[in-house]
C-alpha cells in the first residue's frame, strides 16, 4: 500500500538565510573577498540567535560560498567549480540496443585483481564513508543490551522475515517517505544486493530483458549476468535520472522488457535525483506496459533535505513496485542489513529467500532497531550529511583547481561520491592504471559502469573520507595524471 504525503515543511531559518546570501553572491551583490557581516551583525540584521547565525555561516562555508579566516571572521568566496561547464543531458530519441553483459565479471575481476596486487595508499573507488562517521559505539552498546535481555538469542532460530521490532521500526520510518507498509510486508535481506537478486528472480527468467539506467552500478550488472538476464541501457540524466521518454520508446520498440531497475535518489554513479513528477509518470508507464518496477532506495537518507523524499512505491496502487533498501551506506557498512517490500510478488520473494539463504541472523537487527527507534539515529544522519556535504564541496573545488580544462563534474545534493567527466580523448582506464601504479591511488574507472564505451572517459570518486592535506595532495597528483593522459591522447 502507499500513502500520499503532506507538502514539504519549510527549510529551517538558517538554510533560508544561507540561500539568501548565496543568491546575493551569485547576483554579484556580494563580491568574492568581501567580508561577511559579523555574527553579532547577522544577529542584529536578521533578529536571530547566535546559534542560528553560526549555522548560517557554517552552511555557507561548507557549501563553498564563504571562508573563515582566523581572527577576521567570514569572507565571501565563489566556488571555482562554478566555472566548469555542466554535463550534457542524454539523448532520448534513439532506441537503445539490448546487450548481454557478457564479460562484465571479467572487467570487474580485472579491476579488483589490479587493486589487490598494488600498494594502495588511498582508495577513492569505494562508495562509503570513513569508519569514524558511523555510530559504532552506540550500535555495539545496543547489541550488548539485546544479548543481556535475550541470552538465548544466538542459540535460537531467527524468524524468516526478520526481527519483528526491526521491521516495525522500518515500517514506521517508511511513512515519512509516503509509504504505508505493515511490518509483515517487509522481508529482511543480506543487504540491498540480495534484495535486488530476489526481486529479479521473482519477476524474470534467464534470457529475459531488464531495463537499467546508463551508467549504472556495476554490481547490478554482475547480478544480471549471474542470473542470465539481458540488460537494456536507458539514457539517464545527471540531474533528473532515468529518461522516461527513452524507456517508453524502448518499451514500444522491444515489447519484452520484464522489469526496470532504478535508483531514484542519488543514483549511483551520477548522483541524480528523480523529480516527483517523473516518479509518478514512471509508475504509470510500468503499470500500463506490465513491466515490474524495482526501486533501489539505498541512498535517499543521505540527501541534504529536511523532509525525506517520496519513494517511488508511494505512488504504487497495484503492487507493481518492488522496494529495496539497506543500511550499508548510512548506518554501518559492517552490518549487511537490507530489506525488500515486493508488492504482489511478496510470497514468491519469501519463498526464494528461504531457498537462497534462509533466515538472517537477528542480533544486528535488534541493535539497529533499538538505535533507529530513537532520536539518536536522526542526529547521526544530520552529522553524516553535514560531513559529506563539506567533503563533496572541497573535493569538487579541488577537481576544478587541479584537473585540466574540459573536466566536468556533477555535484549532487547529497551522497558519497562525484561523477567526473574527463577531457575528450582521456581514457579512464589509462588514468586508473597510472594513478594506481605511480601514486597508489585507486579510482573507479567509468568503463565499469556500462557495457558499452559511453562511460569510458568518466571517473567515480569517493567523498566519504575526511578532507585533509593528504587528500588535497592526492587530488593534485590525480589531476596531474589526468592532464598527462589527456595530453597524450
Amino acid at each position: 500500500m502507499s500513502l500520499s504525503t503532506t507538502p514539504a515543511a519549510a527549510p529551517p531559518l538558517y538554510r533560508r538565510l544561507a540561500t539568501h546570501y548565496r543568491d546575493a553572491i551569485e547576483a554579484g551583490s556580494l563580491q568574492p573577498g568581501e567580508r561577511m557581516p559579523s555574527l553579532r551583525g547577522l544577529m542584529r540584521l536578521h533578529d536571530i540567535s547566535l546559534s542560528t547565525a553560526l549555522q548560517l555561516c557554517r552552511t555557507l562555508e561548507s557549501d563553498g560560498w564563504a571562508e573563515a579566516r582566523e581572527r577576521s571572521g567570514y569572507f565571501v568566496r565563489r566556488p571555482q567549480r562554478l566555472h566548469m561547464a555542466p554535463m550534457d543531458e542524454p539523448s532520448a530519441h534513439a532506441p537503445p540496443d539490448p546487450a548481454r553483459y557478457v564479460g562484465i565479471h571479467g572487467r570487474v575481476s580485472a579491476f579488483v585483481a589490479q587493486r589487490r596486487a598494488a600498494s594502495v595508499k588511498l582508495n577513492l573507488s569505494i562508495a562509503r564513508a570513513a569508519p569514524q562517521f558511523y555510530p559504532a559505539e552506540e550500535l555495539r552498546a545496543a547489541m550488548t543490551r539485546a544479548l543481556r535481555l535475550k541470552p538465548a538469542l544466538i542459540s535460537g532460530v531467527p524468524p524468516l522475515q526478520g526481527d519483528p521490532h526491526f521491521r516495525s521500526v522500518l515500517a514506521k520510518r517508511a511513512v515519512a517517505a509516503g509509504m504505508a507498509l505493515s511490518p509483515e510486508e517487509l522481508l529482511i535481506t543480506n543487504g540491498c544486493i540480495e534484495a535486488l537478486n530476489l526481486a529479479l528472480r521473482a519477476v524474470a527468467q534467464p534470457g529475459d530483458t531488464i531495463a537499467v539506467e546508463s551508467p549504472t552500478f556495476y554490481g547490478l550488472l554482475q547480478v544480471l549476468e549471474s542470473l542470465g538476464l539481458r540488460a537494456l541501457e536507458i539514457p539517464t540524466s545527471p540531474q533528473t535520472g532515468l529518461s522516461i521518454g527513452a524507456l517508453e520508446l524502448a518499451a514500444q520498440t522491444y515489447g519484452d522488457i520484464k522489469a526496470v531497475v532504478v535508483v531514484p535518489h542519488l543514483q549511483n554513479p551520477l548522483g541524480s535525483v528523480m523529480p516527483d513528477a517523473h516518479k509518478e509518470q514512471l509508475v504509470r508507464l510500468c503499470e500500463e506496459q506490465h513491466i515490474a518496477l524495482i526501486e533501489d532506495d539505498t541512498y535517499s537518507e543521505l540527501l541534504d533535505v529536511d523532509t525525506p523524499p517520496r519513494a517511488i512505491k508511494s505512488w504504487d496502487r497495484s503492487g507493481n513496485v518492488i522496494h529495496c533498501a539497506s543500511m550499508h551506506k548510512i548506518l554501518a557498512p559492517g552490518l549487511r542489513l537490507g530489506w525488500i517490500s515486493a508488492g504482489r510478488w511478496q510470497a514468491r520473494v519469501e519463498m526464494l529467500k528461504y531457498t537462497q539463504s534462509r533466515n538472517n541472523e537477528v542480533l544486528s537487527q535488534l541493535g539497529a532497531g533499538q538505535f533507529m527507534g530513537t532520536g539518536a539515529y536522526d542526529r547521526h544522519l544530520r552529522r553524516l550529511r553535514t560531513a559529506l556535504r563539506g567533503q563533496r564541496e572541497r573535493t569538487a573545488e579541488a577537481i576544478a583547481r587541479y584537473f585540466p580544462e574540459g573536466t566536468r563534474i556533477n555535484l549532487p545534493n547529497g551522497g558519497l561520491q562525484l561523477w567526473v567527466e574527463l577531457p575528450k580523448g582521456c581514457a579512464s582506464a589509462a588514468v586508473f592504471d597510472a594513478a594506481l601504479q605511480q601514486e597508489g591511488i585507486v579510482v573507479a574507472p567509468g568503463y565499469l559502469f556500462s557495457n558499452g564505451s559511453r562511460s569510458d572517459h568518466f571517473l567515480r570518486l569517493n567523498c566519504g573520507w575526511p578532507y585533509d592535506e593528504e587528500m588535497d595532495a592526492a587530488l593534485g597528483k590525480l589531476g596531474r595524471i589526468v592532464r598527462t593522459v589527456a595530453d597524450a591522447g
